[in-house]
């Protein structure tokens, strides 16, 4: 399944970047980026609702959706927030929101430290960008070395699991939904990068990854000056609410919505609701009460 939108394309250094890109390009770019194991189909309903008044851009990571892999073999955190910065500096965005899940929130959150002056608001959706308050056991068999790598590159169980796992409608995604998200990860070679971010995953505080998420956590604080939007879906098993309480810590002048019967693809679970308050916060109106 191609994306639901016209398909652009930007060479990295390290690849063949897909991204979309909806609406006038004169107007204010709503940049939004995925998380593991998700593509920039994720936010297809989100693109749909904004590109009328602003530029929907949402990236395929290398590796991801329909991008080429990484010719650097850059999986890590810190490959992926150099592609992202990358990116964002040959498309020339500025006065950038920038709308984050999953692993989303570390590569968006750490690129957009690297140049703060391009970017004018965030919103956050089950995400992290800090070292993981816990590893749910359910991912840390994923990554092991052996019957992981066999598991998530050879059957697909990580994204195939995550279509009804990551939900809490009653069997999983709807058909649709889940063959669109499944869609690109058809090979060994096209799941790679999902068994690679998970594998990122630090446990010891002399890993890269770690000290990249020590980083980022100690510098959040400069997005004070911006408008932060946080997005929860409360039944989330892996960004749980302890990862919200720690970015209200954090960025305590955010406004925050829970989803209290949502789980971490929030987008789906409760895509109008979602959608309704990322407008109005574009919009710069109220908060519905």
């Amino acid at each position: 399944m191609p994306s639901p939108f016209a398909s652009q394309f930007v060479d990295l250094g390290a690849g063949c970047m897909h991204y979309v890109d909806e609406g006038e390009s004169g107007n204010s770019p709503v940049l939004m980026v995925h998380g593991n194991p998700t593509w920039s189909y994720y936010w297809r309903h989100l693109i749909g609702a904004v590109r009328d008044r602003y530029r929907a851009v949402a990236v395929d990571h290398l590796g991801c959706g329909m991008s080429e892999l990484p010719r650097d073999e850059g999986y890590t955190l810190d490959a992926r927030i150099d592609h992202l910065v990358e990116f964002v500096r040959k498309l020339d965005l500025s006065a950038i929101t920038l709308v984050v899940h999953d692993w989303g929130g570390a590569i968006g959150l750490g690129a957009a430290l690297r140049e703060l002056d391009r970017y004018r608001a965030l919103v956050l959706l089950n995400t992290g960008a800090f070292p993981p308050p816990y590893f749910p056991w359910r991912i840390r068999v994923c990554r092991t070395p052996l019957v992981g790598r066999f598991a998530v590159q050879g059957l697909n169980l990580f994204a195939r699991a995550a279509t009804w796992m990551a939900t809490t409608q009653r069997g999983g995604l709807p058909t649709e939904a889940r063959r669109g998200l499944l869609a690109p990860y058809n090979s060994w070679s096209r799941r790679r990068a999902i068994y690679e971010f998970v594998a990122d995953i630090p446990t010891r505080d002399d890993e890269p990854t770690m000290q990249r998420l020590i980083q980022i956590e100690s510098d959040l604080h400069r997005f004070n000056s911006l408008p932060v939007l946080m997005l929860w879906g409360m039944k989330d098993w892996c960004f749980r609410p302890e990862c919200l309480k720690i970015f209200q810590s954090h960025l305590p002048g955010a406004r925050t919505v829970e989803f209290p019967d949502a789980g971490h693809f929030v987008m789906e679970d409760a895509r109008d609701e979602v959608i309704g308050e990322i407008r109005r916060f574009l919009d710069g109106e109220s908060p519905q009460q």
